[in-house]
């Protein structure tokens, strides 16, 4: 299956086009695309909060439960949380690609509050 590059408009292949649709989701905030107000992943309430344990968990769970509801041809195995800054959290996630049945990862993706 191949996609399309939703900058230069080429074709990509299956998993740059997965890629493309996770980062989508999870740098979306819940409520800002019209016509699609569920459509995208909690981080963005969660950015300044606390540095502990909980956001940890926060965070991991907001990227699982977007993924999980928006990207079916993904199976999330792995959420890491690189680092905590201000206004700007950095994850990388590993992850099953369900019609390839192979594993990808997707390295420092940083969430900005926007």
């Amino acid at each position: 299956m191949q996609g399309m590059n939703n900058e230069t408009g080429k074709v990509i292949d299956s998993v740059s086009h997965l890629k493309q649709s996770i980062i989508d989701i999870i740098t979306t905030p819940i409520g800002s695309r019209v016509m699609r107000r569920d459509y995208g992943c909690g981080l963005f309430s969660l950015i300044d909060s606390p540095v502990n344990a909980t956001l940890i968990a926060g965070i991991r769970t907001s990227v699982i439960e977007a993924l999980d509801r928006y990207e079916p041809r993904v199976k999330v195995r792995k959420v890491e949380v690189n680092s905590i800054e201000s206004g700007v959290i950095s994850i990388s996630l590993e992850a099953l690609y369900l019609l390839e049945n192979r594993m990808f990862t997707l390295e420092d993706l940083k969430v900005e509050q926007r």
